[in-house]
């Protein structure tokens, strides 16, 4: 039976939809970065770190100013970007423990599904973090792992389970974790320690970087994690080798499927915690290892253009770059990062960062590049991770099924470079609350705003009735409330986010060609 087509979806864009449907479909990259911020690319102004692959990819690509992962916390923004909602509509979907069961239904339609089925050879690399498993059954970490990628619409999945931080340290290949020695299963906990494997707390000499109480658990290759593990010795990983592994596995991906048409999510561990690069990257950067482990990453983009361009794929090739949420310095482990930063600024010229709703949490380094299709240029347009499904799926011209991908637009024409047209506003999630981008304004309803300090230490700021205004292009670190001087402003603003948040977009988000608008102008 034919598919059912999201009818919203349709009526945006039928030109490249039709364009594309006709054309041979691109092979689609996306690399998603984890915590590296706006200003941790030299593109993007940091004197600090050089990225030069990215740079390249940017500068012949198309470069957004005005791009958002939906959430400041890895989980939800991985959630949202695979299935096209707003991870706060579905309850559960927060930062997940490593045995965490799969917070995505299997039934449900993802990026990576829909273009399967549309005759793409689909593959994860990387970072998971969505979880694994059924959630009314326990884990058998020594057996088939399902459900999980491979179930999601990935034909081909070589991941971690969560986050290198947490247990499980080990990789799993289409269901099974690498290298596990029968005789020695794996064993995992987050309520307290098990077997005999030293923790943090209990051999903190044996740390090479020392931590906080919540990452004191098991101790694998010389540093404590969150939760605890036993066994699995043979299949756990080394920290400084990790990138390779990774990219070996993404360079095998599309050398398989060279013929293609391919979609390769390469999900990257860098530069989340423990920051642990490769010895050839350390000092690579003058800020320590998390600059160092930003350049690991970016030479590892390099690598993967390197590969498209010796087999010739490079001009069928759409490349995505971005990350999942804002930077972080002091994340649990006393790596240096806070007394190595210097006067680099992660988030560029914004205010907070992972775990905040101000800018720096959600507003991303986005770069697209697809050579002698996208024409080379700097979008200020707003887009936003959750409108990759039905964009990909438009650019691809693939179906998209009724009611996948509610949140989503298809922006397409932004993407490809036709259009500077974007997202008429924007939900942007931290912790306990949300906020929302509406064309140069940003608003904060009254409550909480929780952010991570240099020190480690989680910040909380009450923000008073009737809430926080900010007008962007003149304040973008969010210090100067206007929300007294535009009180209509403040209710047009309020109102808007309080329907995303009851879960009614259709009526605000500006689905509609018609209903998007580019304006910068204000009341």
């Amino acid at each position: 039976m034919k598919k059912l087509i999201q009818p919203l979806l349709l009526g945006l864009n039928l030109g490249v939809v039709s364009a594309a449907a006709a054309a041979e479909p691109p092979n689609i990259i996306v690399i998603y970065a984890d915590d590296i911020g706006l200003g941790d690319l030299s593109i993007y102004g940091s004197e600090h770190i050089k990225t030069p692959a990215l740079d390249r990819l940017a500068n012949q690509g198309r470069r957004f100013n005005a791009a958002y992962a939906t959430s400041s916390m890895c989980t939800p923004s991985r959630y949202s970007l695979l299935t096209g909602e707003y991870a706060f509509r579905q309850e559960g979907v927060r930062v997940l423990p490593g045995n965490a069961p799969l917070i995505i239904d299997p039934e449900r339609p993802t990026i990576a599904s829909v273009l399967r089925d549309h005759g793409y050879a689909t593959g994860l690399v990387g970072k998971w973090h969505v979880g694994l498993g059924n959630p009314d059954e326990p884990l058998d970490w020594n057996g088939h792992i399902r459900p999980g990628p491979n179930e999601l619409g990935f034909e081909y999945a070589f991941h971690m389970a969560a986050t290198n931080d947490r247990v499980p340290t080990v990789y799993i290949e289409n269901g099974h974790v690498v290298g596990l020695d029968p005789d020695d299963p794996i064993s995992v906990s987050y309520e307290g320690p098990i077997g005999d494997d030293p923790t943090g707390i209990s051999h903190p000499h044996l740390l090479r970087s020392q931590a906080d109480l919540e990452h004191a658990g098991t101790i694998v290759d010389g540093t404590s994690r969150i939760g605890f593990m036993s066994g699995g010795h043979a299949a756990r990983w080394v920290d400084e080798e990790m990138g390779d592994p990774f990219l070996n596995k993404a360079i095998d991906f599309i050398e398989e499927n060279k013929d293609g048409p391919f979609f390769l999510y390469y999900a990257k561990h860098e530069n989340h915690v423990p920051r642990i690069p490769h010895p050839r990257f350390l000092g690579s950067s003058s800020v320590g290892v998390r600059g160092d482990a930003v350049v690991q990453a970016d030479w590892s983009v390099g690598r993967i253009m390197e590969v498209l361009r010796e087999h010739d794929l490079h001009r069928n090739t759409l490349v995505i770059f971005t990350s999942d949420n804002g930077p972080i310095l002091n994340d649990g482990y006393l790596d240096g990062a806070q007394e190595m930063n210097r006067k680099h600024n992660p988030a560029g010229p914004h205010r907070g960062g992972k775990y905040s709703v101000w800018e720096g949490g959600t507003r991303m380094p986005f770069i697209v590049s697809w050579p002698g299709t996208i024409q080379p240029g700097i979008t200020e347009a707003i887009f936003s991770q959750v409108d990759l499904l039905a964009s990909l799926a438009a650019i691809a011209g693939a179906d998209v099924p009724l009611g996948a991908g509610t949140d989503g637009i298809d922006l397409s024409d932004l993407l490809l470079g036709h259009s500077d047209v974007g997202r008429d506003h924007v939900v942007q999630q931290g912790v306990r609350t949300q906020a929302l981008r509406k064309g140069p304004w940003k608003y904060i309803p009254p409550g909480i705003v929780t952010t991570r300090g240099e020190t480690g230490q989680f910040h909380q700021e009450r923000i008073g009735e009737p809430g926080a205004l900010f007008y962007l292009p003149e304040d973008p670190r969010e210090k100067n409330n206007l929300a007294w001087r535009y009180p209509g402003k403040v209710r047009e603003m309020r109102q808007i986010l309080q329907r995303e948040l009851d879960g009614r977009p259709g009526a605000v988000s500006g689905r509609h060609s018609g209903e998007i608008n580019g304006n910068k102008g204000g009341e």
